[in-house]
């Protein structure tokens, strides 16, 4: 490739953005410096779209202006690096574009220069692109040139500006804690990194910040925030990734109320300062189980209707065995009516049914609702009066579908809120421009786990059980609720907090029921339990999400699209080749052979 030569030591350096320019400008001579985004080569003038990070600006090289700049101009093509100093003039009668800031003037380029040069991009710089995100990924530099990747990050940048704004304000300090930790299970598994110096050593990347900042707690740090990486080697999906970023919050002498305050606070200020949307709090309140049973998630999306409706008292005692054996063994019967869906044919209804299975329920149970009663394939085993009583119960009318599923109330509720999801996006019922912000709380503090036959944490091993729960968790652990809690948006699990335990004994009770002895308790707590013996105060905090947080502000179905550098959906990075083998040599340093 030919190199590029400047005549100056110092290239014309811009006194305007690309974004600036306006018709207050008209006669003033300007530099500019960018991306030729589009060239269009008129016979006898030629138009290039200027663009930076902060816009685009037309500028026009003409003969009659400069021939030899003229000339240099026709060999200029997409993604060349110019920098031209010109004057600022009206666009012509007709030619003005309303859609960008700049649109009403143009620049008449005096002096050209050519920075670099640029091959082909492998696919067009536009919002709709048709391409692999594989590619986009491994192009990554190119893709973020799109207006949309911009605009997403510039979005990133200024919740995070606002985010800090807001806990200055409230007297939070920021402080940063290790990225190099002690390993310690908190649900995922840790990614550690080998010792060269401690040989047969291990960090561990944090999960989050968890014990830290409960030890700053205990430091008198009563009000502290970080915007944090955090690192789990856990399978990926699209709204995760094995490094994310987390707005993470402690407070100390606070309960529950003073928690929900401070996180509502900072999401009425996020929402009015980036997007301009007012929002009142307080927010909404669900238990678990009340989120469970009307929307068969503990993140639902309320943007529409479709609530599930629990059946197992109206169904206990009838002929039926699937519902009435159900019930009996401790299971629920519940289901929701598909409003218009009555005319679904058999096909549609046998694929729906099949969908059911697949989401981990034994079967569907349908019945139509037409105007000459009702059709289902148990009719011979519910009486006309079981399903006027369902169907009144549900509120179905003439031309509705009732599903019904009968399972463990944990399955029964789940299945029927990933079916009533897919009906809220086959219906075309979400609202999709409202925003529902609402808290889910009273978590059970453990969760059974039946291929391991034991408890574990449902939230973490540090979230302190209700105090009422306390006296019975020594002889059982069912029915124990934690003083946890969510906070959802638009489905979306944004935040996740918890008061915690402050107490060794407590914290030691509570890690004897997940099956961790006082060895292993000190051998990975130990720092923690040591540090609750000098005085820890009461504590609770929350983290957000913030990379989900900012999926949604900007509207995306991926967090990868908020993400300047993300790995694939199996932990790749496309762009760099990471991860990737390394010098034999710096293993041996680190004391690790590879076994094939």
């Amino acid at each position: 490739m030919e190199i590029v030569k400047n005549d100056r030591q110092s290239f014309l350096k811009r006194t305007h953005t690309c974004g600036d320019l306006r018709s207050r400008n008209i006669g003033e001579t300007v530099i500019l410096n960018g991306w030729v985004d589009t060239r269009r080569d008129l016979g006898g003038v030629i138009f290039i779209d200027l663009r930076d990070r902060h816009g685009l600006t037309q500028i026009v090289f003409a003969p009659q202006h400069n021939e030899e700049i003229y000339r240099r101009a026709q060999a200029m093509r997409s993604e060349f690096v110019i920098a031209v100093k010109g004057v600022v003039d009206h666009r012509p009668d007709g030619t003005y574009n309303p859609n960008i800031p700049t649109g009403e003037v143009d620049v008449v380029v005096q002096e050209l220069e050519i920075l670099n040069k640029a091959e082909t991009p492998p696919f067009h710089i536009q919002d709709r692109v048709e391409v692999s995100e594989d590619h986009r990924l491994r192009y990554r530099y190119i893709d973020l040139r799109r207006p949309v990747m911009r605009n997403n990050l510039i979005m990133r940048h200024t919740m995070a500006q606002a985010a800090r704004r807001y806990f200055d304000e409230q007297d939070f300090i920021e402080i940063e804690t290790p990225v190099l930790m002690k390993s310690t299970p908190e649900g995922a598994r840790d990614f550690l990194v080998p010792s060269r110096i401690n040989k047969g050593k291990f960090y561990a990347l944090p999960q989050s910040p968890q014990t830290y900042k409960q030890i700053l707690m205990v430091s008198g740090f009563d009000r502290y925030f970080q915007i944090v990486k955090c690192f789990r080697d856990e399978d990926l999906r699209a709204d995760r990734q094995p490094e994310f970023t987390q707005i993470d919050v402690e407070m100390s002498f606070v309960e529950e109320e003073e928690v929900f305050t401070m996180a509502e606070g900072l999401m009425v200020h996020l929402l009015k300062e980036v997007l301009d949307i007012e929002f009142v709090a307080p927010f909404d309140r669900l238990t678990f189980k009340e989120a469970m049973e009307r929307y068969g998630t503990d993140k639902p999306d309320r943007r529409f209707g479709l609530e599930i409706v629990t059946l197992s008292d109206l169904v206990q005692n009838v002929s039926f065995k699937v519902f009435s054996d159900t019930v009996a063994n401790g299971g629920a019967v519940a289901g929701f009516v598909a409003p218009g869906c009555g005319s679904y044919t058999r096909n549609q209804l046998d694929n729906l049914v099949d969908l059911t299975k697949s989401l981990g329920a034994k079967g569907l149970v349908y019945i139509k609702v037409t105007e000459n009663g009702f059709e289902t394939p148990v009719q011979k085993f519910l009486s006309q009066d079981d399903l006027k009583t369902i169907a009144g119960a549900t509120g179905a009318m003439v031309g509705d579908l009732i599903l019904i599923v009968a399972d463990t109330w944990k399955n029964c509720y789940s299945v029927l809120g990933d079916l009533r999801m897919e009906f809220g996006k086959r219906l075309d019922l979400i609202q999709k421009d409202t925003v529902d912000l609402h808290w889910v709380t009273e978590f059970p503090l453990f969760e059974w786990n039946e291929d391991d036959k034991r408890y574990y944490a449902m939230h973490h091993p540090f979230t302190s059980p209700r105090t009422e729960d306390i006296g019975k968790m020594k002889d059982s652990v069912e029915g124990v609720k934690a003083r946890a809690y969510d906070l959802v948006m638009n489905g979306n699990e944004i935040a996740g907090g918890s008061i915690r335990i402050h107490t060794p004994d407590l914290q030691s009770l509570v890690f004897e029921k997940l099956g961790i002895g006082p060895q292993e308790a000190g051998e990975k707590f130990g720092f923690l339990l040591n540090a609750f013996k000098y005085g820890a105060p009461p504590h609770g905090g929350i983290a957000f999400g913030f990379d989900r947080l900012v999926m949604l502000f900007t509207g995306q179905k991926s967090i990868r699209d908020v993400i300047a550098f993300p790995k694939t959906s199996s932990g790749l990075s496309l762009m760099d080749g990471s991860p990737s083998d390394v010098d034999p040599d710096l293993l041996k340093e680190l004391h690790i052979k590879i076994v094939k």
